[in-house]
């Protein structure tokens, strides 16, 4: 079907089918009922950001972080206005590196907090440190204007 876009629940790992996001916050996961396009943050593992990457119709923004990093916990309410400002273009998730140490080996991770943009089942780019909440923005629209 034309217009129909693929996006992992960010939430239970299962693939859905969409129309493209014309309704934003309304798509649900057809397994578990999580909004798919709901503006919100969502905390993830490396499985699921595996699935998400490789095969979402949708750019992912992953913030890589740990509880213990004083400048990622100040990021985290930017992270989530940027969250918002970019529902229905790009969704925002996050991963803990401390609980999810393969995630830093996997993705080379050096320091964090760390923004790494996936789109078409590849990295886009990086942005490393604290960033408000319009920086993240721009980060994401400009890194998938270049690649357009």
């Amino acid at each position: 079907m034309a217009n129909e876009t693929r996006l992992t629940c960010l939430t239970c790992g299962q693939a859905n089918r969409l129309r493209q996001p014309s309704g934003g916050g309304r798509a649900k996961c057809g397994t578990c009922g999580a909004g798919l396009l709901d503006g919100k943050v969502a905390e993830i593992d490396l499985p699921t950001l595996e699935k998400a990457r490789r095969g979402d119709g949708l750019p992912l923004l992953v913030d890589f972080w740990a509880p213990w990093c004083g400048p990622c916990r100040m990021m985290a309410p930017q992270f989530a206005q940027a969250a918002q400002a970019l529902a229905g273009e790009v969704r925002l998730a996050k991963i803990d590196t401390q609980s999810h140490p393969d995630a830093s080996v996997r993705f080379n991770i050096r320091g964090i907090p760390l923004l790494i943009l996936f789109a078409g089942g590849r990295e886009v780019a990086r942005l490393s440190g604290a960033r408000p909440a319009a920086e993240i923005e721009a980060f994401a629209r400009q890194s998938l204007k270049a690649r357009a």
